[in-house]
């Protein structure tokens, strides 16, 4: 059973520059409600309350519930505005969701048993996590929270490709109905070889040094 995961907001009728001042001096960051065939709304949400949210990595990728004034909407993140260099968030955007049509999510990749694996057990082997989230679609009650992708058996030289991964029931990777070209490598094991410098042969001098140019 998915985990449920309550943003609490309240409606504001202040709009414009300025009232979005007042509100993020005040502690409280405006956003805006939109999607499913309804008119936007404008709400505010504390911004302790967004401030640890986005701590989650479901804040993100998850179908949250948004209680307004207490009446609850299923909604996603859409688009944040984030202060260039204060800890604060200054707006957010969320979509509701149509239970009953597909929807298009970023969902973050969980990597397992890496460090169990031949290739992280082998000497000059690198490792490289070349997504760490993929595009899928689904309907929202397929929406998984994220994807597990087991490395145990990964070998030296071993390339996992979108395509390897193991998706919950209903759910697809959008770049995979885009052709094999798109069909992206998700880890690579490669082998680093360290480049030496030739050594002269036993007997032979070693090459004089240039002269200096006048």
């Amino acid at each position: 059973m998915a985990t449920t995961h309550e943003i609490k907001a309240s409606a504001r009728n202040d709009e414009g520059k300025g009232a979005s001042r007042r509100l993020r001096h005040a502690g409280v960051v405006p956003a805006v409600v939109y999607g499913a065939g309804q008119a936007p709304q404008s709400i505010q949400i504390e911004h302790n309350t967004i401030l640890l949210a986005a701590k989650h990595e479901w804040f993100f990728s998850s179908i949250l519930d948004l209680n307004v004034d207490g009446k609850v909407q299923k909604v996603l993140v859409r688009d944040w505005q984030k202060h260039p260099y204060k800890l604060q968030m200054l707006h957010m955007d969320f979509q509701r969701v149509d239970e009953n049509a597909a929807l298009r999510v970023n969902v973050p990749v969980h990597f397992l048993n890496q460090e169990k694996s031949a290739a992280a057990k082998t000497s000059g082997v690198v490792i490289s996590h070349n997504l760490t989230e993929v595009e899928v679609s689904c309907l929202p009650k397929d929406l998984p929270e994220f994807i597990e992708l087991d490395l145990a058996d990964l070998k030296p030289g071993d390339i996992v490709h979108l395509s390897q991964l193991k998706l919950p029931k209903g759910v697809e990777i959008v770049a995979l109905h885009l052709g094999a070209d798109h069909d992206t490598a998700v880890v690579t094991a490669n082998t680093v070889k360290e480049e030496v410098d030739a050594a002269p042969a036993e007997g032979e001098a070693a090459p004089a040094p240039e002269a200096p140019k006048k």
